[in-house]
């Protein structure tokens, strides 16, 4: 029985041994199945960072930059939760028995109480990515900031961003960080754009219905991108991803818009077009009395083809046409050119083809032909007579890019690519016509060619430490036919011209370009960064103004103009509140530029055929700090922000008539020491939507004489150092309300919303510029200029508010 007992408990001991072993075995087993996730808003496009909740399991993820994310789980059946801020949640149940791809489309809300928000992203985004200085704003967020005249506009938006800043109401571009307006590489769909704005600056280009996202990168740019110091502006244009006929548009005092989406092959040819026009001699003269003959008209347009041939490819076709015309009713006088009125023509042509394959789901290559032409020509009526005199200028631009790009796991992912460009640019040519005493002049053309590879990763090795690291090598050539001057050193007189037939090597420049990103954090809501990034610019804009003119020079780097070279350095502090219901950051950069161009005193580039003689090169500082809150959801958010920088020119010539400033330091046009900007929403209910913008910075600087001597009786400006004054406080509050009518019980196709804004709403006069007049009658303002020869006066464009009143309307 002892013998039995044993036997029975060691059977029992081995068949529970087995029993445990052919379960573990069974559960070991089990299937598991790939369940693969796309994530696409109503155009097609990836949601990047949207977040995909799973239960029973309570796992989950966050869809990469192309909006796929891919798991693997046992079988079961889950219910799935996709979620992503400004977008319907989404949820389904399915039952996970084999391989899945859940293609999802998300709709958006029709009232997003957080389209403040910079971008749809995770959470945590702004403590954990390594990327600093990056501003990205989808569509939504341009549309409801109040702008002038009721336009949703680019430009504008990206001056409510720290460190963002124009000339003034009017300019044609942007400061960021303290650098001059070609220091900033704009691209629409991968083409650049070298004028960015219509009707004097006043708003930008880029088709509005046309526009998916923008993106701005002021500190570690991606190595992806190169050609320019300060920073890069990356537009895209939304993708046609449509299975019926989509219209919309709005009429306007500013302009009247309408744009198209529909496909033309079933699943594999779709289209978006958007066009805007925009006639407002009517308006110009509420902005000043000195605009009352002033005309101008302009308009744009985008065209968007996708192509879809088969599951692993993508055919994109861009296309971009903006014109703009307007005169100015003055008597003027360029070289022995007279005439009673300038009138500006501008145009735009740009083309994009890019082709995108994916290998696998977390593998694609992209490759990218651009071809971009801008053509701006003055023409001068001649006094009392019916003759045109033309003045023409061009770039012509091509690019070919080829990337390769992969996720490799959730922790890494990179690219690599390789970038050729063309650069064709006519510096300026002069019809004279019929004009008898006039010749014609055409001046020598200028080719360049840009070869680059470049490759970036971003690692997070650690949950608390995330790296991003790229690096880009450029080879620059100069081409013949060139002429070439050599400069005395004492005068800077030509002493000799050396002549360099087609195709032969003028100047060569090579360059390496670090870029790095590092974000330590130390807890869940706080984090620290920094980041590095040198980029050489070969192509820079010579002017003698605050904004650019179409008398203006664009300039490749030969062997007396060389290239700008920018190192800039950022750190940075982020913290998030109560639950992330409010981000703080607070960020520091330093630039420092070489080879900067500036112009000589009484420098004139208009037809000069050596433009080295009017300009010097010298050194450039920008640096300081910004600070923003940010609270991004909610029936009441916004955001403020304050930024103390300032922007420092050098020159470092020898020859006493090339320095500026006798070659100290001097603030540059861009200086402006303190800025703040204020935005907030309130949307209360989903009809209704009111958005206040306030802004304020220091007065930009200008040039005041610092004396008078007397010729012939009038007195004569003496002008011996630049940028010594400033313009008066700039400051301005924007209102906008937009009211929206959700779609009918009776047509619900049809939808519609008001748009009413009022931009400077207390019509602040903001000066321009100032200039000097010879004082006749001393006694008039004799308490302010007391008894100086000369007396200063401001020029203000916007001299009261500006109501707009916009209807907007959407058809499917």
């Amino acid at each position: 029985m002892g013998r039995i007992k044993l036997h029975m408990k060691t059977v029992t001991c081995i068949c529970v041994f087995l029993f445990a072993t052919f379960s573990g075995t069974l559960i070991a087993q089990t299937p598991q199945y790939r369940l693969s996730f796309e994530i696409t808003d109503e155009n097609g496009a990836g949601i990047e960072n949207a977040q995909i909740s799973i239960t029973p399991c309570s796992c989950g993820g966050i869809t990469d930059s192309s909006g796929f994310l891919t798991l693997e789980l046992p079988r079961d059946t889950y219910t799935i939760v996709v979620s992503n801020i400004g977008y319907k949640e989404y949820a389904q149940q399915i039952i996970l028995n084999r391989e899945v791809l859940l293609q999802i489309r998300l709709s958006e809300q029709e009232q997003q109480l957080s389209e403040v928000v910079v971008k749809a992203k995770k959470v945590n985004d702004n403590i954990e990515s390594p990327q600093m200085g990056v501003v990205q704003l989808k569509a939504p967020e341009l549309k409801k900031l109040p702008m002038a005249l009721g336009e949703f506009d680019v430009l504008k938006s990206m001056t409510l961003v720290a460190g963002v800043n124009n000339a003034g109401d009017v300019s044609n571009g942007l400061s960021v960080r303290g650098g001059s307006l070609d220091q900033n590489l704009l691209l629409y769909e991968y083409a650049p754009i070298f004028n960015p704005t219509h009707l004097f600056g006043l708003i930008s280009v880029f088709t509005p219905d046309a526009v998916s996202s923008v993106d701005l990168y002021r500190a570690n740019i991606p190595s992806r991108y190169g050609g320019r110091v300060a920073s890069v502006l990356d537009i895209k244009v939304k993708n046609p991803y449509v299975d019926k006929f989509k219209l919309e548009g709005g009429l306007g005092l500013l302009s009247s818009r309408l744009s198209v989406e529909t496909p033309l092959i079933k699943d594999k040819l779709m289209l978006q077009a958007g066009v805007r026009g925009g006639f407002t001699d009517f308006l110009l003269p509420l902005f000043s009395e000195r605009l009352k003959n002033t005309k101008a008209r302009f308009t744009d347009g985008t065209i968007k083809l996708v192509y879809l041939p088969t599951e692993n490819d993508q055919i994109f076709f861009t296309g971009f046409y903006s014109k703009d015309f307007y005169q100015l009713d003055l008597i003027s006088q360029i070289e022995n050119v007279s005439a009673e009125s300038n009138q500006y023509d501008f145009s735009t042509l740009n083309g994009t083809l890019k082709w995108t394959h994916s290998f696998t789901d977390n593998a694609t290559i992209k490759t990218i032909l651009v071809g971009s032409d801008y053509t701006p020509k003055i023409i001068f009526p001649e006094i009392e007579g019916d003759n045109e005199i033309e003045f023409e200028s061009a770039i012509n631009y091509l690019s070919f890019i080829s990337e390769f790009s992969k996720k490799v796991d959730t922790e890494l992912d990179y690219y690599i690519g390789v970038q050729a460009n063309q650069y064709k640019i006519s510096p300026g040519s002069l019809n004279p016509g019929t004009a008898i005493d006039i010749s014609a002049v055409s001046l020598n053309k200028e080719t360049s060619y840009e070869l680059s590879g470049y490759a970036n990763f971003n690692w997070k090795p650690t949950n608390a430490f995330s790296l991003s690291g790229g690096l880009r090598y450029n080879h620059f050539t100069l081409l013949g036919p060139y002429t070439l001057a050599t400069f005395d050193e004492m005068d800077g007189s030509i002493t000799n011209t050396e002549v360099f037939e087609k195709g032969k090597v003028v100047q060569s420049y090579t360059g390496l370009e670090p870029r790095m990103g590092i974000s330590f954090s130390l807890d869940k809501n706080t984090s620290l960064k920094a980041s590095y990034a040198r980029v050489n610019q070969y192509l820079q804009n010579i002017y003698n103004s605050t904004t650019p003119l179409p008398t203006s020079r664009w300039k490749v780097a030969d062997p007396n103009i060389k290239p700008q070279i920018g190192d800039t350095y950022g750190f940075g502090v982020y913290q998030n509140f109560n639950n992330n219901a409010i981000e703080m950051s607070l960020e520091g950069y330093y630039r420092d530029t070489r080879n900067v161009l500036t112009y000589k005193p009484g420098a004139d580039f208009f037809l000069e055929e050596f433009v080295e003689q009017d300009i010097v090169q010298g050194e450039g500082q920008a640096y300081g700090i910004e600070l923003g809150f940010r609270k991004p959801r909610g029936s009441v958010n916004g955001w403020f922000n304050y930024t103390w920088s300032r922007s420092l020119l050098r020159s470092v010539n020898e020859r006493l008539a090339d320095r500026i400033n006798n070659n100290n330091w001097f603030a540059s046009d861009y200086d402006r020491p303190h800025v703040f900007n204020g935005t907030i929403n309130f949307e209360n209910d989903r009809y209704n939507t009111v958005s206040f913008n306030f802004t304020a910075q220091t007065g930009r600087p200008f040039t005041a004489p610092n004396a008078t001597v007397d010729v012939d009786g009038i007195a004569a400006p003496i002008f011996l150092e630049r940028n010594n004054a400033r313009l008066p406080l700039y400051h301005r509050l924007d209102f906008s309300w937009n009211v929206h009518f959700s779609k009918s019980k009776r047509n619900k196709r049809w939808e519609n919303d008001w748009t009413f804004t009022i931009y400077n709403v207390y019509g602040r006069k903001n000066p321009i510029n100032t200039f000097y007049s010879q004082r006749v009658d001393f006694s008039e303002n004799a308490e302010i200029f007391k008894g100086s020869p000369l007396g200063a006066y401001e020029i203000t464009l916007l001299n009261s508010p500006l109501v707009s009143l916009t209807y907007n309307f959407k058809f499917q």
